[in-house]
Formats: structure tokens, sequence, C-alpha cells
């Protein structure tokens, strides 16, 4: 039989065999490190719940209805989730920049969208996957009932998506690995520990209080949090409202920055 000569590839308004060949790598490149993606994030949430339960266990008993463990245990499943999304496409391209194989990942015929949607669902899987074995972790231990399933499935979702894409916007900022560090540091860390994760934002005063509802990682927590426990701190619809419009708005800017070729291009 005679093989075909080479030919020229034609794809329809999707590539679809590229945007599924760019997630597969995603999420392969955190399962073989499964270990260092899974694993460490779960020690670091029981160390916390332990830490905190301790700490705060017998000053704090009850916390929007629900012991003080219960209250704790989804905002530090949100943690980690997010954490986790941003941490795998932020170091996609930081390292593909620092190695200089990011040529393998602009070469193939991927439009802007194909690129975002490929290493955003990349790390919304990576945070999906950290959350559920932290969930099933934390159910060895504590009776933690769903609320509203809705609102746990949305706002895991949302959440990792909005991280996945800051995760993205930092990789491309970023040129090597102190920038990324710098992001997370200063940036990510701080809105996640600030966002009530760890306490319950009725109980700070005034402008505190204010400030508090200010940040968007906020309404991610609160949202999550209420599909378990049936409490929330703020507005359910303000904070659905929220996490939608930052993630089209991320998604809009990440298309961008890829259909310019921001600090990818000489």
């Amino acid at each position: 039989m005679t093989p075909l000569p080479p030919m020229v590839r034609r794809f329809g308004p999707v590539n679809w065999v590229g945007l599924w060949t760019l997630y597969l790598k995603e999420v392969r490149r955190f399962l073989k490190v499964a270990t260092q993606t899974s694993m460490a994030p779960l020690v670091t949430s029981f160390l916390f719940l332990a830490i905190f339960s301790l700490a705060l266990g017998r000053a704090v008993q009850m916390i929007g209805g629900v012991p003080f463990a219960e209250f704790l245990a989804p905002g530090l499943i949100m943690m980690a989730m997010v954490q986790n999304a941003f941490a795998n496409t932020s170091s996609t391209l930081v390292i593909a920049k620092v190695q200089g194989n990011i040529v393998d990942l602009l070469m193939p015929p991927l439009s802007p969208g194909e690129l975002t949607f490929g290493l955003a669902a990349g790390g919304l899987t990576r945070g999906l996957v950290v959350g559920a074995v932290i969930w099933g972790a934390f159910l060895l231990v504590l009776p933690i009932h769903v609320h509203d399933v809705v609102f746990v499935l949305f706002h895991a979702v949302a959440a990792s998506l909005m991280l996945s894409l800051l995760g993205v916007l930092g990789g491309l900022w970023s040129e090597k690995f102190d920038h990324i560090a710098a992001v997370t540091n200063f940036v990510i860390t701080p809105f996640a520990f600030l966002s009530g994760a760890f306490y319950s934002t009725e109980r700070l005063p005034g402008i505190w209080h204010t400030i508090a509802h200010l940040n968007p990682f906020f309404y991610m927590i609160d949202g999550f949090r209420y599909g378990f426990i049936g409490h929330a701190d703020g507005s359910l619809a303000v904070g659905v409202l929220v996490m939608l419009g930052a993630n089209a708005f991320l998604w809009w800017l990440t298309l961008h920055l890829f259909a310019i070729g921001y600090k990818l291009r000489p």
C-alpha cells in the first residue's frame, strides 16, 4: 500500500486534538508527582486543622452553629484547592520560560482561546483533585455534612478556575522563579489568609469587616463554606456575581495577553 504524501492538516473552528493533548499534558504533569501535588496539601491541611483546633477549639467552640473544626474544614479545603490550581498553571509557564522550551507551547496550531482553556482546565482539574482528596480524608475524622451541593460544586469550580487563570497571568508576567514566588507571597497568600478561611468575618470590627468583604477570595470561601454548614457571613448573591465577574475578566485578560504574545515573543 502506497503511503499518502505529507499534507496540511485541516482543523475546524476548534483544534480539539491539540486542546485535548494540552489538557492531558497538564493533568499528567501533576499526576506524575502525586506525592507532591496531593499528599503534601493533605498533610498541610491536617496540620492547620490540628493546630487551630487545639489553639482555638476551647475558646471558640461554635461558629455559625457548628463546632469550630467543622467550620474550619471547608476553608482549609478551599485554600488547598486554589493554591494548587495557581501553582499548576504558573509553574507550567515559568518552567517553560526558564528551560527555554516555551516554543513547544507556542508552535502547535493552538489559538489564544485554546491555550487559555487547556492550561486553565489543567489547573482546575488539579484543584478539584486536591479538594476531593482532602475532603475524603477529613471525613475520616470529622462529621462533614453537605448542606447545598450546588454551592459546593459551583464555588469549587469557580474558585479553582479563577486561581488557574491568575496562575496563567502570573506565569506570563514572570521571567524567573523569584517573580512567581513574589506573586505567591505578596498577592495570593495574603488574600487567601485574610479571606476568612480560619475565622468568621462577623467577628471583625468596623472597617476591617468592610475591608474583608472587598476581598474576592472572601466570597469563594464564604460560598463554599455555606454549601457545607448552611451559614454565610456575606451575601451569597453578591458572592456568585463576584466569582462570575472575576472569572470573566481574568479569562478576557488572559486571552488578550496570549493574542499579543505578552512576554512570549522576542
